[in-house]
């Protein structure tokens, strides 16, 4: 089923079904963009490149891009550097002179003070302003396609960098959050999945179910096992086991999305994990598990930032009970970072709003300055307790 919370399109194809609606703008769109969230995780990811391969057997050139780096989980299983890190030369500035009277003879350029200058110079005459133009280039995509955010701001800096971009191009929002602010000119926001992975693929399959291969579905299920941790979380519903069952049938690979999810790890990131869990605490009123890693903690096991999320979710498995996460780490700054997951009911931004957190209702991100790590700890921990 897909949910369609609000739809401005064009005039004439207003009259078409909700569904027919999203075809035709798909249809229509020469060079579509799809932006995944900041804080997506591999859901928001694998849906993303899951719909890049699913609009390119229909013959369209598609960009993805994402201002966080691809999860490693992800990367074992679909090989290819598939998503960009951010959107260069997005217009070009077109200065027009109309020499049809006057012929230029020669053309230089100088820099000099911060700007660029051109010297035409004429064959006989002048110009006057009337023979100059200028303007810029359209942008190079007709449609973007957000997987994952509950607003514009959780694009990251995509949004940061092209806000105007996205304010004058048709979007499609794509989420299953409670949070979601519908931003798009078309939402579909289906609050009964459990993942991106399943709205994209319900998507997929009631418009274009012929496109629906093996590396799709693959995608598709991947991103649906690592939003509900093998299919542990509370909302699993049967509608859900039915996608999954759908997906299987379509040749998605379960054993090598577990494989590369959950019991494939490179040796820094288990060195990482045993630091990490060495340290664990466990609030029991709170429901919160939560640890505490250094600068000399990465030294020590060889490892990088990116493997942070892969020690977030071991500590979720480590405590089936607990319902909130929260892991501190001195970057190379030596700022203070906070990590935050939780399970619903909670909502990870509004625990820490106090320190002006960017994430989403599942997963918060929080920068300190100027304090050691027991500083905020105690700091954190006591938003916890107020």
């Amino acid at each position: 089923m897909i949910l369609i919370a609000t739809c401005t399109l064009p005039y004439s194809i207003m009259s078409l079904t909700e569904t027919a609606q999203i075809q035709q703008i798909i249809t229509r769109s020469q060079h579509p963009l799809v932006v995944v969230a900041k804080h997506g995780g591999i859901d928001a990811f694998a849906s993303a490149i899951g719909m890049k391969f699913a609009l390119a057997k229909m013959n369209k050139p598609v960009t993805v891009v994402s201002s966080a780096p691809v999860p490693k989980a992800l990367g074992r299983i679909v090989i290819g550097d598939h998503v960009r890190s951010d959107l260069p030369n997005m217009r070009t500035l077109v200065v027009e002179l109309d020499t049809r009277a006057v012929q230029a003879t020669e053309i230089k350029r100088e820099d000099a003070d911060g700007r660029i200058r051109f010297l035409f110079t004429p064959n006989v005459g002048t110009w006057s302003e009337q023979d100059i133009n200028v303007s810029t280039s359209p942008y190079p995509y007709d449609l973007v396609i957000c997987i994952g955010a509950s607003d514009l701001a959780g694009c990251g800096e995509i949004h940061t960098a092209h806000a105007d971009f996205l304010y004058r191009t048709p979007i499609i929002n794509i989420d299953h959050s409670t949070t979601n602010e519908h931003f798009g000119q078309m939402n579909i926001v289906d609050l009964t999945a459990t993942s991106c992975a399943e709205v994209c693929h319900n998507l997929v399959n009631e418009l274009y179910s012929e496109i629906m291969d093996e590396e799709i579905a693959t995608l598709f299920l991947t991103g649906m096992i690592a939003k509900t941790k093998s299919f542990k979380a509370r909302n699993v519903t049967p509608k859900t086991l039915n996608t999954v069952s759908a997906l299987i049938e379509k040749g998605a690979r379960r054993e090598e999305i577990i494989t590369n999810l959950y019991r494939v790890r490179s040796v820094s990131t288990l060195r990482l994990w045993g630091r990490a869990l060495a340290r664990l605490k466990h609030n029991v009123e709170c429901n919160l598990v939560w640890t505490l890693l250094s600068q000399q903690d990465f030294l020590h096991a060889g490892a990088q930032d990116d493997d942070l999320l892969e020690v977030v979710d071991e500590l979720i498995f480590s405590s089936p009970d607990a319902e909130m996460a929260l892991l501190l780490y001195e970057d190379h700054d030596r700022n203070i970072r906070c990590i935050l997951r939780v399970n619903p009911p909670h909502h990870a931004t509004q625990l820490l709003k106090s320190f002006s957190p960017s994430g989403t209702h599942e997963e918060a991100h929080v920068r300190l300055q100027n304090m050691s790590l027991v500083e905020a700890e105690r700091i954190i921990l006591d938003a916890f307790t107020q």
